[in-house]
């Protein structure tokens, strides 16, 4: 089988840390200017957004989320898990476009399930791809991050973290 070629790039860095961002009670989410800058830069306004992991949804530049269909196509370690999560992936997932004003509409049904609807999310970037989650995974990451965090602190300085 022929190896895959690398999956697109953007031309612009990704935006770092997180941003807080808005959904409004149509379901359309407001992309901060970065978020839209950095997906522009992947030379298309359309996107696939679902959930993977059913508790956070996942926003790709449609040329990146080819790149991952054609992977899961050509994976062939473990095809049950590439079946599994192309399932889910359509599932939970649908096309979209991002629109002049930076909104783009996420999916009906799982941002339903995920209450995110006329609500306040966190964005973040990895991967080429924009993490949107919600307020009650937000806390749950936080307070498990703070569980013995001066040790994990102290542990990385010693390893040569800045």
């Amino acid at each position: 089988m022929d190896p895959l070629p690398k999956p697109p790039s953007p031309t612009v860095d990704p935006p770092l840390g997180t941003y807080p961002a808005k959904v409004d009670e149509r379901g359309r989410l407001k992309l901060p200017a970065d978020f839209k800058e950095f997906l522009a830069s992947f030379g298309d306004n359309r996107v696939f957004i679902t959930s993977l992991d059913e508790r956070t949804l996942q926003l790709y530049p449609i040329s990146v989320w080819r790149y991952n269909l054609d992977f899961l196509m050509s994976y062939s370690e473990d095809p049950e898990a590439s079946q599994s999560v192309a399932i889910i992936a359509n599932a939970n997932g649908c096309g979209s476009v991002i629109d002049d004003q930076g909104r783009v509409l996420l999916p009906q049904d799982i941002r339903r399930r995920l209450n995110l609807e006329n609500t306040t999310v966190h964005l973040d970037c990895y991967r080429n791809q924009v993490n949107i989650i919600g307020p009650d995974v937000v806390e749950e990451r936080l307070r498990r991050a703070r569980v013995n965090l001066e040790q994990k602190l102290a542990t990385l300085k010693k390893a040569g973290f800045q």
